[in-house]
């Protein structure tokens, strides 16, 4: 079986990949596949991943899946919420998005650092049939940011019950308890948030 990743995201891509590894399933990236990229004009995670699954899945002809993530701040309102990626600027820098997020904590004058990773899945047919899942991982910020490990805001995101970020833990700990992980098992499992 094929299965195309919807995202030009490397890193997201990587992990995805590695997830459905053990499945035998062929994975290829929209990017190698010339795809474009479809805004993302929903009004929240699973809306997303939906947009961008279908696109994919119709565009390729095969099954699509489509990953939807961030960071929520609760101190920020949940903020960057859907916007995490954006708070990087037009390049998508997470060095820059990690500042921003430290100014606006350091503005708001509150000391709760706690926050959360949201990740909405979406699997999509090119017939236009969806299912999403959504997984969550708590934990706290950090700052400065530590490890090169993982990708966007996982230098300042250290899970409850840890010590190291997750830019700083081996790729197989972070995937383990991601919140990717959460929403893939789901997944896997049938345990479908909405099926449309």
């Amino acid at each position: 079986m094929t299965l195309v990743v919807a995202s030009h995201n490397e890193g997201k891509v990587r992990e995805i990949a590695e997830l459905f590894a053990p499945f035998k399933i062929e994975v290829k990236s929209a990017a190698s596949l010339d795809l474009p990229e479809p805004d993302e004009t929903g009004d929240s995670f699973a809306a997303n991943a939906r947009l961008k699954a279908l696109a994919a899945a119709k565009a390729a002809g095969l099954p699509a899946i489509a990953d939807d993530s961030g960071l929520e701040v609760k101190a920020l309102g949940g903020d960057p919420g859907i916007f995490s990626a954006r708070w990087g600027g037009a390049e998508k820098d997470f060095g820059l998005a990690m500042e921003r997020v430290e100014e606006a904590l350091a503005a708001s004058g509150v000391t709760d650092r706690r926050a959360n990773f949201i990740c909405a899945l979406a699997l999509a047919q090119p017939d236009g049939s969806v299912a999403t899942t959504v997984g969550k991982v708590f934990g706290t910020l950090v700052w400065p940011p530590r490890g090169s490990k993982g990708f966007g805001y996982d230098p300042i995101f250290v899970p409850d019950g840890y010590e190291q970020t997750f830019g700083e833990m081996d790729p197989d700990q972070k995937n383990a308890l991601s919140h990717r992980m959460r929403a893939f098992e789901k997944l896997i499992m049938g345990r479908f948030d909405e099926v449309a």
